[in-house]
Parts: structure tokens; sequence; C-alpha cells
């Protein structure tokens, strides 16, 4: 069972910017597709950005799409989400998640670590 920590969470105006870290221990992280979902209040855990173990395949949900990057450094064991100009709608909690394939997938059911999360609030 991989073991997931995130950090970089917070408070900021709408279009700043915050980075989430996650890092991930006790599995082999090049072997584990990786991504990152969120959960409003009141509302379904969505999909953000996921990357594949290898990194070379990343999906983007289009309301981030431009936005936002995900990225990893596989010898560190972490991932990346750069977000940038931020909006009040992307106020949420924010979760890592790993998956036991190198493939990602885009529904939450699919991985099978996760984070405790963390907040990022947009508001000005």
């Amino acid at each position: 069972q991989v073991q997931l920590v995130e950090t970089g969470g917070g408070l900021v105006q709408p279009g700043g910017s915050l980075r989430l870290s996650c890092a991930a221990s006790g599995g082999t992280s090049g072997n584990h597709a990786m991504g990152w979902f969120r959960t409003a209040p009141g509302k379904s855990r969505d999909i953000v950005a996921v990357i594949s173990g290898s990194g070379r395949n990343i999906y983007y949900r289009a309301s981030v799409q431009g936005r936002f990057t995900i990225s990893r450094d596989n010898p560190r064991n972490t991932v990346y989400l750069q977000m940038n100009n931020l909006k009040p709608e992307d106020t949420a909690t924010y979760y890592c998640a790993a998956r036991n394939r190198d493939d990602y997938a885009l529904t939450s059911p699919m991985y099978d670590s996760w984070g405790q999360g963390t907040q990022v609030t947009v508001s000005s």
C-alpha cells in the first residue's frame, strides 16, 4: 500500500497560484499512475488531473486545461499540481491518489491509495 501526503494548499485570491505536492512512500513511484481529485462542498469527488507512471500520458478535466499542470519526479517519489489563474470555483479539498498500475484511470474507484486531502480556497 502506497502512503500519500499532500502539502501546499491554502487561501489565495482569484487569479493567484498555488502548487500542491504529493509525496509517496511504500511503493516504486514509476509503477503507479497518480492523480489529483477534488471535492467541493455538497459535490462528489471529481477528477482534476492524472498522470501515468512513466509521466508520458496526462489527462486534465476541461475546466482546468491551460491553467493547471500536473508533473511528477519519480526519483523523488513526488507528484505536483501547479495551479495558475485560480478561480473561486476551484475551491475544494484536493486529494492525491495512486493506482497500482502504470496507466491512469479517470474515476476515483480505480485508485488504490489516497492522501488525507489539502484545502484550497480561492476568495477575495
